[in-house]
């Protein structure tokens, strides 16, 4: 069950005490009559029409809505349910002492507005201009207050109070901004704030017409254009509401007779130096008309000759070079390319065997270097057959005789290998 939204310091005596009490129409209040130092004294409480609700824990008034919560002798506490604007008013608490001593709760209907009413001048706006809108919070008490919002940001209305029958008020609340092309599809949300409600709101979202925004993409080539080559240019635009019309156009020349235009696309083959030159896109909507320039410059085609694509053969071709006698013959074989189309470039292989054949030389000569030394370190003295056996001889005659051959002389012969 809904008790009263706010106790606050009541009027009271120096022995009797009791609280404003401040309740949302149709529930519950309740209020209550304490003392502090009771001396058996009856306490009683009064409507404003200074008829008795409850005497002690007896209720005279024949009114059901009150309900005895709690009596003793230091408290009377009685509810009321079902609370009207009627209802508002000042309750006395009565001690019968002499002399007798009263205190005052006053209760204070608040009555919720209805649910808020957001309404907007115009259901489209074209950007850059400004917009007017309403929000209306009809029959509260006391009366409430409307703040706005845009987004994540707070605005600030304009707000008129009015007045109704039964102190009841109705407020509206008026916001004028100017919108961008970024607000389309942002809500603006209208906030009541009341004592008796929370979260109170009402939104709506804002429709922004802006003009197309146009950007030109390359879809090819890759790179620099370059002469020979094909070119696709695609006009990317982008507008509430969406463009309806796409043109292409190429600034102070006419487009090259055969470019090709298929919906937002460009299409131009085996480009050339004669198409050089600004090409632009326009897009339109209602709102109006925007584009984008490409400036296109043509560069040379490449100038370097490709590498045949015709089949090639490897074939060996041996070259032998001989040296001098007492060394071994080097065979140098080297992989020369036979191309089967004509005209197929020969000075790289002649590049190659040149320099392989310098290779091998220069090898050679090394290695006739090396054996020569080698020779010089080991030369020998030796003696002939003939005149081998003369020097264990005692005597001329004997060494005559022990001589191979016959011969006798004794020259010392000297030979070199080489």
């Amino acid at each position: 069950m809904s008790v009263c939204l706010c106790l606050c310091p009541a009027v009271q005596s120096q022995n009797l005490v009791t609280d404003n009490v401040a309740v949302v129409e149709g529930e519950v209040a309740v209020i209550s009559c304490r003392v502090k130092n009771n001396d058996d004294s009856v306490i009683q409480l009064l409507n404003p029409n200074r008829q008795t609700i409850y005497f002690r824990d007896v209720r005279p008034l024949k009114d059901a809505r009150f309900q005895l919560v709690n009596f003793s002798d230091n408290e009377l506490r009685v509810s009321l349910s079902n609370v009207t604007l009627s209802d508002e008013g000042r309750y006395v608490c009565q001690l019968y002492t002499d002399p007798p001593q009263e205190a005052y709760a006053d209760i204070t209907v608040l009555i919720p507005p209805g649910n808020p009413i957001i309404e907007s001048r115009e259901g489209q706006v074209i950007e850059g201009n400004e917009t007017e809108m309403t929000c209306t919070a009809m029959g509260s008490k006391p009366a409430a207050t409307i703040r706005w919002m845009k987004g994540d940001k707070e605005l600030q209305g304009k707000s008129k109070v009015e007045e109704m029958y039964d102190t009841m008020f109705t407020v509206t609340s008026q916001l004028t901004f100017t919108v961008t092309k970024e607000d389309d599809g942002v809500p603006v949300v209208c906030i009541v704030d009341h004592p008796a409600v929370k979260d109170v709101q009402a939104q709506t979202y804002l429709v922004v017409h802006y003009k197309p925004e146009v950007k030109i993409v390359v879809e090819f080539p890759d790179g620099l254009p370059r002469e020979g080559q094909n070119m696709e240019l695609s006009c990317q635009a982008k507008g509430k509401p969406h463009p309806q019309q796409i043109n292409w156009v190429k600034v102070d020349d006419d487009l090259p007779s055969h470019a090709l235009i298929t919906g937002p696309d460009l299409y131009i083959e085996n480009l050339n130096k004669t198409y050089n030159g600004t090409y632009r896109c326009f897009a339109a909507n209602s709102v109006g008309e925007s584009y984008d320039d490409y400036i296109l410059y043509v560069y040379d085609a490449p100038t370097t000759t490709p590498i045949p694509t015709t089949a090639t053969t490897t074939t060996p071709t041996t070259t032998t070079i001989s040296l001098p006698e007492a060394t071994a013959a080097v065979s140098v074989t080297v992989l020369t390319d036979s191309r089967a189309g004509e005209g197929a470039p020969r000075a790289v292989d002649h590049a190659v065997i040149g320099g392989v054949v310098a290779v091998v030389v220069f090898a050679m000569l090394c290695l006739l270097i090396i054996l020569g030394r080698y020779f010089a370190r080991h030369k020998g003295t030796y003696f002939t057959h003939e005149a081998k056996g003369a020097d264990d001889a005692a005597d001329a005659d004997t060494a005559i005789i022990n001589a191979e051959g016959g011969h006798n002389n004794s020259d010392e012969k000297k030979e070199y290998y080489i």
